[in-house]
């Protein structure tokens, strides 16, 4: 069921959508270790209730955090550092469905000169690998800044952000958020003030922003490989554990295109 379930993530397929594609897909039968000989395809019923059952025991954070386990035993993450960054993501804005409302967690947000209603999606990944350590999703008329906390791990001294995080130097301050004390907040300076530093600073500001880059990897992921531009259900919860499944799943297509690279 877990397989089966992964494959409706990888290819963004509905309950009776992978149903019908296992029974079609000689790899995907072979990938769920299905002989129909002697067992048939699960249905999209059954589906359902299994994805049901992981959202309630919130299992998608169980296995991300499992998997950072399996990284740093293995030694590839490096600690000491993180980036973060957040991407929208977009949600049905029509009103035409059963309840005749659009959903009531997803809110607009204005960015450059474009509005956009749905959910945000934020990310902390480790600075030196790239892999996603911590995720957090709000309605997208939420800051980027106020959820930088919960994606700073315990042992970062240094975090990179861009543009959208300035005022991140002033949250050690700040009642309940001690634990940020001592991190430096690495953040990006905006344009129109980034023209008027020297040269130096500018170049400084180039290495980090190299550095800030590897952070749009796994959104490049979710979003074009697993097609995750739109969200799938109503409600931020449903969308949260989907993600939760999807940068668990893009943590291990980066591991293996690192190998494959290697060898």
């Amino acid at each position: 069921m877990l397989r089966m379930y992964l494959l409706q993530l990888w290819f963004g397929l509905s309950d009776e959508g992978v149903e019908d594609a296992v029974y079609d897909s000689y790899a995907m039968r072979r990938f769920l270790g299905l002989d129909f000989a002697v067992e048939q395809v699960p249905d999209a019923t059954t589906l359902l209730h299994f994805r049901h059952l992981l959202e309630t025991h919130d299992l998608g954070a169980r296995l991300l955090a499992a998997q950072a386990a399996v990284f740093e035993e293995q030694g590839w993450i490096m600690r000491g550092g993180s980036i973060v960054d957040a991407t929208i993501i977009a949600a049905p804005s029509s009103t035409k469905n059963a309840a005749g409302e659009r959903d009531p967690q997803m809110h607009s947000t204005k960015k450059g000169n474009q509005w956009f209603f749905g959910m945000k999606a934020h990310i902390g990944v480790d600075a030196g690998t790239g892999y996603v350590h911590s995720l957090a999703v709000t309605a997208a008329n939420a800051t980027d800044l106020s959820q930088l906390p919960g994606l700073v791990r315990g042992d970062d001294e240094v975090v990179y952000a861009d543009a959208g995080y300035q005022g991140a130097h002033a949250l050690p301050g700040k009642d309940g958020l001690e634990r940020l004390d001592g991190v430096e907040f690495r953040v990006a300076a905006r344009k129109s003030v980034l023209r008027t530093l020297p040269q130096h600073d500018r170049q400084v500001a180039s290495r980090q922003a190299a550095v800030r880059a590897k952070v749009e990897h796994p959104f490049l992921i979710i979003k074009r490989d697993f097609g995750f531009t739109k969200a799938r259900y109503r409600g931020l919860a449903k969308n949260r554990h989907h993600l939760l499944m999807l940068v668990t799943s893009a943590n291990w297509l980066m591991r293996g295109r690192a190998v494959a690279l290697m060898g």
